[in-house]
């Protein structure tokens, strides 16, 4: 940065031409006392505090940046870069609200360019201001059309806005623009979010253009591709596990282990540490609630290192009162969070996230426990090589597979998937209730519809063609994908009037108007997940195709643990043959129904004892070849 021409003492000309230096070479500790020295002989000089600021910044110091950046916007309040610079440093502190209102408090009439509008755009996003953030990123465009990162993130906006034809044209654009990181970046979520709106005009272009961007990935642009967004389509387990790994090695480049811990191990309870920003009304907890409240407190002393919203939920109450600890971390540096995990001596780190949004697993690169686990929120590997174990059972992750996993395999008995008999199971409404026909046998998929595809649908409508009796009941996830997904099957034969849509309910409601169906479809190469858990809560049979993915064999694992293995096809050919005639059959259906209905607890899916016993067990097995001092290592279902 240029300085002013100013008369200076000999002494500040030196500190201050010393600092310049040190930010250049990237020796932040120097550039932070040459700044640190010259502010103290010169409290009034906004330069020297903004880049006193700029290296505690980059150093990670981010309290000292703060307070740094704050002098220097007080001293230049009408600097666009000061504003940037104290509203970087809030969001790398993930104060959100706080980084937003610093861009509120901007004078009306001081300059602004297109960097403060995309920053402030960003801020705003961040904070969940979506209205807010759009007209900032309208703003920048308009001073650079051209902009790929900033169509990308208005594409964002849009997305959490529920616009999801908007987001895709956003990201189609950045496509478009740039043929860099913002590209793979873009192509990622466009996939993903055409996929939202079922318009499949051009989904196997943009499927065969993400897939050619994870081939022809290096570093630098694959840390940027969204692994999540491989999880809905033909990708193979080895472009799964290597997109993982560049993304995982990308977010934690600048993160460095920990010191060896000092001394023996402290003495008590095996201490789990979980992590994770999905401690509220979420899928995740409304799986593990019980789980937790089921443990062995005697041998178990459990941590929650949350950075979720605090919703108030019933189930975000039940999983905090389950644990001995609850730690906030939202606003702390992933240093900070290693630090306090080491500091409270966890045994095994508990990641719950992997590559979905708001993780920040990435902070367990720098060894916080002596074991670390994958365990629940992403069917895929990570990649990441800190982190030791994926768990999951004999179906879902079969130790043929390894290869597929960064990590070490480590199974579970029955279905790697935790279950809470707590959920509801209020009585089925009237069929008339649901606008569906009372004689008809009710087909459905409850799963968002990015898991949908056109052959799914061929494969639907072959099943009704032969089953005249059927009908089919589907989710009205949004309304672009509804009117599509409808046009997509009467194209395919299936008139208006064999086809059911279903609202947007609350969990209670949702499992009772289900047991209403007689058979759920399920999808691949991404399954129903907790959706066909609730499926079988509710009595209903789930039918599905395991494939070579751990995404696409979550089904299967969950229907095994149902007693019902014959469920899970070999072939589509075999999926299409068994619907059908389940279908024709459907006092067959209605005895299935009634086999889960019967045995619902005593099932293992359902048996959160006995899952609780397995899975402390299998920590126990971790921790006992830790202490040991063996490293980890494949542990197959006991």
């Amino acid at each position: 940065m240029s300085r002013h021409a100013t008369a200076l003492p000999n002494a500040l000309e030196r500190h201050w031409q010393a600092g310049l230096q040190a930010l250049k070479s990237r020796a932040w500790d120097r550039a932070i006392a040459e700044f640190g020295h010259g502010a103290r002989l010169a409290p009034s000089d906004r330069l020297m505090w903004l880049n006193l600021a700029r290296a505690q910044l980059a150093s990670g110091a981010l309290d000292a940046a703060i307070d740094a950046s704050r002098q220097a916007r007080a001293l230049m309040p009408e600097d666009p870069l000061a504003c940037r610079l104290l509203a970087e440093c809030l969001v790398r502190q993930h104060r959100f609200a706080e980084a937003a209102q610093v861009f509120d408090a901007y004078p009306p009439q001081a300059a602004r360019d297109f960097e403060w509008y995309q920053a402030q755009g960003n801020a705003l996003f961040q904070s969940q201001r979506l209205q807010d953030a759009v007209s900032a990123f309208f703003q920048a465009l308009a001073l650079k059309i051209d902009d790929a990162l900033t169509h990308y993130r208005l594409g964002l906006c849009f997305k959490d806005l529920g616009l999801t034809r908007e987001a895709t044209e956003c990201f189609r654009t950045a496509v478009s623009l740039d043929n860099d990181s913002t590209r793979a970046l873009a192509l990622s979520l466009l996939v993903h979010e055409g996929r939202q709106t079922c318009d499949w005009r051009l989904v196997d272009q943009d499927t065969a253009e993400l897939l050619q961007a994870i081939d022809q990935a290096d570093d630098k642009t694959g840390q940027l591709l969204s692994p999540f967004a491989l999880l809905a389509v033909d990708a193979t387990p080895a472009q799964q596990r290597r997109i993982g790994e560049i993304r995982a090695k990308g977010l934690a480049r600048e993160l460095k282990p920990l010191p060896a811990p000092a001394g023996p191990r402290r003495p008590g309870r095996i201490r789990v540490g979980y992590l994770s920003s999905d401690f509220h009304q979420h899928a995740t907890s409304v799986l593990m609630a019980e789980l937790l409240e089921r443990r062995d407190s005697s041998r178990f002393e459990v941590t929650l290192y949350s950075h979720s919203t605090n919703d108030g939920s019933a189930v975000m109450r039940r999983v905090r009162a389950a644990c001995e600890h609850f730690v906030d971390v939202t606003h702390m540096t992933h240093v900070a969070i290693a630090q306090r995990m080491r500091d409270d001596a966890i045994d095994i780190a508990v990641d719950l996230k992997g590559h979905t949004r708001g993780s920040r697993f990435e902070l367990l690169a720098q060894r916080p426990a002596p074991m670390q686990v994958a365990y629940l929120g992403y069917p895929a590997s990570t990649g990441a090589d800190y982190i030791d174990y994926m768990i999951g059972d004999p179906v879902v992750t079969p130790l043929s597979h390894a290869a597929s996993y960064s990590e070490h395999i480590a199974q579970l008995p029955n279905s790697y998937q935790p279950n809470d008999r707590q959920r509801p199971l209020p009585p089925a409404p009237s069929r008339a209730s649901l606008g569906l026909p009372q004689d008809a046998v009710v087909l459905c998929c409850f799963n968002q519809v990015y898991k949908m595809s056109p052959h799914m649908l061929d494969l639907w409508a072959a099943i009704l063609a032969q089953a005249p009796r059927a009908v089919l009941w589907m989710l009205a996830w949004n309304p672009h994908g509804q009117a599509n997904l409808q046009r997509e099957l009467e194209a395919r034969g299936v008139p208006a009037s064999r086809i059911f849509w279903a609202p947007k309910l609350h969990l209670g409601e949702h499992i009772a108007r289900l047991r209403q169906a007689d058979l759920f479809l399920d999808t691949w190469p991404c399954n129903a997940h907790t959706t066909a858990s609730e499926a079988l809560w509710a009595g209903v049979p789930v039918l599905t195709v395991p494939g070579a993915t751990y995404a696409s064999r979550v089904a299967a694992s969950l229907v095994h643990a149902c007693g019902l293995p014959d469920l899970a096809c070999a072939s589509e050919a075999d999926y299409v043959g068994l619907a059908t005639a389940l279908a024709n059959e459907p006092q067959v259906l209605q005895g299935l129904k009634a086999q889960l209905d019967e045995h619902r607890l005593a099932l293992p899916l359902f048996d959160t004892d006995r899952y609780a016993s397995d899975y402390e067990a299998l920590l126990q097995r971790m921790f006992e070849r830790q202490q040991a001092g063996l490293a980890p290592t494949a542990l197959p279902a006991a």
